[in-house]
This record gives structure tokens, C-alpha cells and sequence, in this order.
């Protein structure tokens, strides 16, 4: 099985799917659903397998395929998978069938194509899985630009509220990001020894001059910044997660912001391991202000998928902490959260997106006693915001314990500051279930035939699997953690980082 090329198979399939969905007639709506549900399914199954033939312990890359491509830059379509790209490539794969399932009424086909918009997200598959399984650093960066064609047009032409604006916004800043990127893959490339190949540029970029590396770690640094996204470079979310169809707005955040920690996991610690250690403390001071000033943001808002995306950005914070702390344990909860909080805040996203559509409306304001009328969709919601601000249990919240303890170690002021987003955490997603579904009915909601309509079968399908992760992950993470570490610690040997140990005294006491 190690022979087999999993991974170039896995990024063409959902582009051919893509296609075979576009060209099905608009007319046909159902038929387009099912082809990409079963498209989707299958890159279920491949990636699953791909996850059975990994050896945990074994080479660091693994499933490495390379094939030519331009000869003359010594560009080549390389693909492998460490444990942080396998994690992330196997998340992929769950919440692409998840979403179509959860999407199958998302689109009036009296004003547009349901072809074409599942055609889209097919084609944003195509883009994850690539970047993430590219290991030819120019070729991620192909993949790091066209992954915001697909996205674009869905937020742009199914979207709602100030799409458009949204789109282009989001389009923009993506853009500029890649563009400091670009000039940084330029500059590896001239100073590396003439090659993107991700092994060989760990090798030749110790001879890079150290003021130079620095420059070109931050171009790196900015671009990922942008699309994780972290403060100051996060204004772009909020507008882009409230505007796009729910599910969209859960691949966004759930899978899509994961490039920005990936790269800088992958691409800005291992390249550029004295710079990492240069820019940490900028990047760790960064990374609290996001939690605390997100959240608090978070708090104040009226709009649900908005407030959802506000969480994401504090969420962003503890992740990236956990990247500059330079532990092996805070690295590991790093990893584990971006997966965890894909499964969390995808939930929450979805979930928030059928009360929308029940609705006709995001505003908190609008609802108010809700869960009278939709008792369990209702307690869907309460769950999926309990697992959002990590409580003991769920997923998140053995990411998060990581995270803190391992940036407590050798951060203990960053990691005192950073618990208080865990109160707020708990403020902002409670006061949000106590607004939208508890207290005194909102006679308005009666009014609304479809608020009546508590979660159908379908909707029961979508979000029992995300339930059911989030559960079993919270209480035994280990299948997971095991394909992490190895990774986290190739990573740490990059960087020159090791985990602290506690003073032991001669007695073999330990000491203070």
C-alpha cells in the first residue's frame, strides 16, 4: 500500500468530480447533489485507507510522490504527508460530505445553479487537499492562490446579506498575502539552491545570511497570518463567515484558515528555524491579543454567523501560542486544536445555519425562546457551543489543556493571560444560546411556519457524526496524538527548540 499513489489520486479526484458535476444540467438539481455527496464519500474512503497505511513512527514524510513538471525551475508536483498534513487531509474529508449533506437545500434553483455551487465546493476540495499534501514549495503556493477562486464565487454569488463586498474583500487580502509569499518563494529559491523541494530547502537555507531569512520568514509569516487569521490581519472573517452559506462558512474556518498555522507549522518554523525563534515573542503577544480582543468582540454581537466567526479568530489565538511556545506539548495541542476546532466550530456554523433557515434571519435579536418550539435542534446548538469554549468532555478541550500547560511551562505570563479567554469564551457562547433559544418566546417566531419544524432526518444525519468525534476525541484523543507527535517533534528539532525538563535534585527529588 505504501506504493500506491494515494495522494495525487486523493487532489484529483474531488477536481474531476468537480467537473462531471458542473456539466450535469441545471434542471437536474438532485441528481448534482448526489453525484457530489458520493464524490465526496469516496475521498472519505480513500483518505481513511490512507490513515490505515501510515506508519505511525516511521519515515517523518510519507506516501511521497513526485512527478515532473517544470524543469527548468526545478519545480516539480511532489506530494507527501507528515502526521500534521495527514490529520489535516482526514478532516478534509469528513466535513466535505458533511457539508453537502448539510447544504442539499441551500440553494433556490430560481435564481441559481445548484450544479454549479456543488461543483464549487468539490473544486475547493480539489485546492485543500492540494495544499496540503503538496511538498514542492511553489507548488503549494499554487495551491495557496487558486484555493480562493472556488471560495470567492460561493460567498459572491450564494451568499447572502453584503456578499459581494465580503468577496472581494476576502479575495483581496488573500491576495496580498500570497504576494508577500510569492516574493519570499522568489527569494528561497534563488538562495536555496535553486530548488522548491520542501527537503532540500531545510537543508540549503542554513546558509542563508540571518537578516535575509528573517525577511523572507515574514512574507511567509504575513501571508499565513492572513489566512489563519490572526490580529491585526483578521478583519477580513467576520464580513467573509457572515455573508457565506452556512456550510461554506464551516468549510471556511473549519478547514480553509488551517493553511495559515499549517504553513507557519510547516513552512515558517522549519525553513527559517532562527527567525521562528526571533519572532516569537511578537507572534506570542499577537496571539493573546486575539484571544482577549476577540472574544470580547464576540460578546457584543447580534449576528450569529459573525459572532461565530469572532470566536474562530480567539480560537486562532491559543493555536497560536501553542505553535510559539516550542514545546512538544504545546505544539502537539496546537496540531490537535486546528482538527478539534474544525469539528467544533463546523458544527456550530452548521447548526447556526438551520435556525437562519428557519428564520429567514441571522440576527440574535430575532429569535429568543426558540428551543420551546425546536427543543432538540436547540440542545444541538447548546452542545456545539459547550464544545466551542472547550468544555472537559469534548474534543476542544483536551487541545486546548495542551496548549496552555505547554506554553505554561515556558510562557508562564502568555498562558495566565490567554485563560481568561476561556471565561469569556464561556460569556459569549452562553449568552448566545440563552438569547436565541431560552427564556420568554419571541411571539414572533410562532409566526414563522418553519420555525415549528424541530430537526429532520437529514439534519440528524449531518451532525451526528461531528457529535460523535467531538465525544470520543474528548475522552480518548490517542489515535490522534499518536500521528501528531512524531511530526510536532521533527518540527521542534527544526526550530532548535527542546521541552523544558523540571529541575531534579541529587537525591532524584524533584526541585523548584
Amino acid at each position: 500500500m505504501k506504493d500506491f499513489p494515494f495522494l495525487s489520486i486523493l487532489t484529483a479526484l474531488p477536481l474531476v468530480g468537480a467537473a462531471v458535476v458542473a456539466f450535469i444540467p441545471r434542471t437536474k438539481a438532485e441528481l448534482a447533489k448526489i453525484v457530489a455527496l458520493g464524490w465526496s464519500l469516496v475521498v472519505l474512503v480513500l483518505s481513511a485507507v490512507m490513515w490505515g497505511a501510515f506508519t505511525i513512527g516511521g519515515d517523518r514524510f510519507q506516501f511521497r510522490e513526485s512527478y515532473a513538471w517544470i524543469p527548468s525551475w526545478d519545480a516539480r508536483l511532489t506530494f507527501a504527508a507528515d502526521g500534521i498534513a495527514l490529520v489535516m487531509l482526514l478532516l478534509i474529508a469528513i466535513l466535505f460530505p458533511v457539508v453537502i449533506l448539510a447544504s442539499w437545500h441551500d440553494v433556490d434553483q430560481s435564481t441559481r445553479s445548484a450544479p454549479a455551487y456543488f461543483a464549487l465546493l468539490l473544486a475547493f476540495e480539489f485546492t485543500m487537499i492540494g495544499v496540503f499534501a503538496a511538498a514542492d514549495v511553489f507548488l503549494f503556493y499554487v495551491f495557496f492562490e487558486i484555493m480562493l477562486i472556488p471560495m470567492y464565487f460561493i460567498i459572491g454569488s450564494f451568499g447572502s446579506g453584503q456578499k459581494q463586498y465580503a468577496a472581494v474583500k476576502f479575495f483581496l487580502y488573500s491576495l496580498v498575502g500570497g504576494l508577500f509569499m510569492l516574493a519570499s518563494v522568489i527569494g528561497l529559491w534563488a538562495l536555496g539552491g535553486h530548488t522548491f523541494d520542501f527537503a532540500e530547502l531545510v537543508k540549503g537555507t542554513a546558509q542563508i545570511d540571518q537578516n535575509t531569512a528573517r525577511w523572507l520568514f515574514l512574507g511567509f509569516f504575513v501571508a499565513f497570518a492572513i489566512k489563519a487569521p490572526f490580529f491585526p490581519f483578521h478583519t477580513w472573517l467576520p464580513d467573509s463567515g457572515g455573508a457565506a452559506p452556512a456550510g461554506a462558512a464551516a468549510l471556511l474556518v473549519g478547514v480553509m484558515d488551517k493553511v495559515g498555522t499549517f504553513g507557519i507549522l510547516r513552512y515558517c518554523l522549519s525553513l527559517f528555524p532562527e527567525a521562528s525563534r526571533w519572532f516569537a515573542p511578537a507572534a506570542m503577544v499577537l496571539a493573546v491579543i486575539g484571544i482577549i480582543y476577540a472574544a470580547l468582540l464576540a460578546v457584543g454581537q447580534n449576528d450569529l454567523k459573525r459572532l461565530v466567526s469572532y470566536t474562530s479568530i480567539a480560537h486562532f489565538g491559543f493555536i497560536g501560542i501553542g505553535i510559539f511556545a516550542f514545546t512538544t506539548q504545546a505544539g502537539t495541542g496546537a496540531v490537535l486544536y486546528m482538527v478539534n476546532h474544525g469539528l467544533a466550530t463546523g458544527l456550530l456554523f452548521i447548526v447556526v445555519g438551520m435556525f437562519v433557515a428557519r428564520r429567514g434571519s441571522a440576527l440574535v435579536s430575532d429569535f429568543g425562546g426558540a428551543g420551546k418550539l425546536m427543543p432538540v435542534l436547540a440542545g444541538v446548538l447548546f452542545f456545539a457551543g459547550l464544545a466551542s469554549l472547550a468544555l472537559p468532555g469534548t474534543a476542544p478541550f483536551v487541545s486546548e489543556f495542551l496548549v496552555l500547560i505547554g506554553t505554561f511551562s515556558t510562557h508562564k505570563g502568555y498562558a495566565v493571560v490567554a485563560t481568561l479567554g476561556i471565561v469569556l469564551a464561556a460569556a459569549y457562547v452562553l449568552w448566545m444560546i440563552q438569547r436565541t433559544t431560552q427564556g420568554t418566546l419571541n411571539p414572533a417566531l410562532t409566526e414563522v411556519p418553519a420555525m415549528s419544524k424541530d430537526i429532520t432526518l437529514r439534519e440528524k444525519a449531518v451532525v451526528a457524526p461531528l457529535i460523535l468525534l467531538l465525544l470520543v476525541l474528548g475522552f480518548y484523543p490517542k489515535p490522534v496524538t499518536d500521528v501528531i507527535n512524531p511530526a510536532v517533534q521533527a518540527t521542534m528539532q527544526d526550530v532548535g527548540a527542546n521541552d523544558p525538563v523540571p529541575a531534579v535534585e541529587a537525591g532524584g527529588k524533584v526541585g523548584g
